[in-house]
């Protein structure tokens, strides 16, 4: 693995890849802010070397004069362009260079750094040693002339809540046939038989029937009830859905930053 005691060996190196063929040379290595930690580097390919690609130099090895890298050649020709500023990386340019080579970063640190081409650092009559740190004198200076302000952005979690619908049940309407006993009270009519006698007036009545055997005769009727069955309707059950609306409370951990500022008195003094 690759790291800040490399540094300075891997300007002008051959970068091979990992089938053995040369990507290129390296011009500028990339560190990681803070650490100084060597992540990137630029070398220039293309047939006349004019192509700037991006290399990840992290897992590589140093051996012979040349730098070693997992990754294809081809792969360092399709990369994406880079068009930084300022001598700086931005997140969004790291994703697209991790996206590319199928890598996932080990840690977000911010922004990385990039050293400057240790030609101009020999024009300034600068020795090896102090090389290494000029990445951080560079970082400094441009803090500086940020107007010689401090500062650390904080960031907090939010809660967003909303609703999706979920099934809480099934409701059935199910008809099953019941048999019950009615009673019904009928008024019925019979005919009953009723002797009426009179005295006979007069010879109007007479007959010559005296003292002969003789009968009369009447049909008595009466009435029954008879039972019909018929089916109707009755009445119609149906369901439908009503929304009631209803207040639940929601309970989630966010976290959120806070900032202290501590003197370096302070700190001895715990100490």
């Amino acid at each position: 693995m690759i790291d800040q005691t490399h540094v300075e060996a891997l300007y002008d190196c051959d970068v091979i890849d990992n089938r053995g063929e040369k990507i290129g040379s390296v011009k500028r290595v990339w560190l990681e802010d803070g650490t100084g930690r060597p992540m990137w580097a630029e070398v220039h390919t293309g047939l006349f070397g004019m192509k700037e690609s991006f290399v990840p130099i992290q897992q590589g090895s140093v051996a012979g004069g040349a730098i070693t890298v997992p990754v294809t050649k081809q792969q360092v020709k399709d990369s994406p362009s880079m068009h930084t500023a300022d001598d700086h990386m931005t997140d969004e340019e790291q994703d697209a260079l991790y996206a590319h080579y199928g890598m996932i970063p080990q840690a977000k640190t911010g922004e990385h750094d990039r050293l400057g081409d240790p030609g101009r650092h020999a024009a300034g009559q600068r020795g090896k040693g102090e090389q290494r740190a000029a990445g951080d004198r560079h970082a400094a200076d441009d803090r500086r002339d940020a107007g010689d302000a401090a500062e650390v952005t904080l960031s907090e979690e939010k809660l967003d809540v909303g609703t999706r619908k979920v099934e809480a049940g099934r409701v059935r309407l199910v008809k099953h046939t019941v048999t019950e006993q009615r009673t019904i009270t009928v008024p019925v009519t019979h005919e009953e038989v009723r002797v009426v006698r009179e005295p006979v007036r007069g010879d109007a009545d007479r007959t010559g029937k005296a003292f002969t055997d003789e009968q009369a005769e009447m049909t008595l009727h009466r009435e029954e009830p008879v039972v019909r069955k018929r089916t109707e309707a009755t009445e119609r059950v149906r369901l439908e859905k009503d929304s009631v609306t209803e207040q639940k409370d929601i309970k989630g951990e966010v976290r959120r930053e806070r900032v202290e500022v501590e003197r370096d008195g302070d700190r001895r003094d715990r100490r």
